[in-house]
């Protein structure tokens, strides 16, 4: 493997799946401690070049991009689910000999590591999850509400529905750019720019489209019960730090209960920052991220 000089951006590779081929991005440093950035839902590996530019000097750093995301190939049944992206971190780690490895995750990627930990908790020395717990107690509450069969039916629908649906095109990426500007007020104009043109593909017409799988739009109707998920915490035995934006729709575990559950874990919480708390606070969150690192 060919160490990356300071001015290289990450080099790309692959590994397989289940029958898929998955794309993960390594910024060299082999000979390092391995982290892992895991990137959230609808988003990508290269979103974590901020910090993997910072920390590239004392880490193996590889930052994949989930199945339906990225350049990663998309699910042929159009099927997205937990066990799904678990068993995919799973291959991961084992295919690269990672363990014992560090995760940073966001959202959705935190949810995945947060599992993945639980079940493994010998192959995590440490694990950083930025708003990685899932729906909060309220809104599965509130999905309980609706029974089975309704759910079943109306994720039918949504999948049908999605079959249907063409990937939006922008006229330009100018276009493209300015809706990611407006989906986090957040982001500095270089950040947005930064994310469009790696989240982006140009469409055989000269339009642009978001990388990712519509399919991405559909809810998680097939998951594991809560008390399920509940339990792998309970199993997490690395430190663990939970981190929150005081301003994002994400549900704090300290003010929901979910704390409970873990037994190492402590919160962070940053002031004037929403989900995406490692963009919009990033010079504070490298400094909590390095203390705990």
């Amino acid at each position: 493997m060919i160490e990356n000089s300071s001015d290289w951006g990450p080099t790309s590779h692959s590994f397989i799946s289940q029958r898929l081929r998955l794309h993960y991005c390594d910024w060299g440093n082999p000979t390092a401690p391995p982290l892992l950035l895991l990137h959230g839902g609808r988003d990508h590996a290269r979103s974590w070049d901020w910090v993997a530019r910072e920390l590239k000097g004392d880490w193996h750093i590889i930052a994949p991009d989930w199945r339906g995301h990225g350049d990663s190939a998309w699910s042929p049944d159009g099927d997205y689910n937990t066990h799904a992206y678990v068993y995919d971190l799973a291959q991961l780690i084992h295919q690269l000999k990672l363990a014992p490895v560090t995760i940073v995750a966001h959202s959705m990627g935190g949810n995945i590591a947060l599992r993945y930990t639980g079940l493994y908790p010998e192959n995590v020395k440490k694990l950083v999850a930025i708003e990685g717990l899932g729906p909060s107690p309220k809104m599965l509450a509130e999905r309980q509400k609706t029974d089975f069969a309704t759910r079943e039916r109306q994720w039918i629908d949504a999948k049908r529905a999605a079959a249907a649906r063409q990937p939006k095109r922008y006229a330009t990426l100018e276009d493209a750019f300015a809706r990611m500007h407006q989906e986090n007020s957040f982001l500095s104009e270089e950040q947005a720019r930064h994310l469009t043109i790696h989240g982006t593909h140009r469409n055989e017409d000269g339009s642009y489209s978001w990388k990712f799988d519509n399919y991405l739009h559909l809810p998680w109707a097939h998951d594991m019960a809560p008390d399920q998920v509940a339990e792998l915490w309970t199993r997490i035995t690395c430190p663990t730090l939970l981190m929150y934006g005081e301003k994002s729709w994400a549900s704090n575990p300290v003010d929901d209960g979910r704390i409970q559950h873990f037994t190492t874990a402590r919160v962070v919480t940053f002031e004037n920052a929403g989900h995406w708390l490692h963009h919009d606070q990033f010079d504070r969150f490298m400094a909590e991220l390095r203390a705990f690192l």
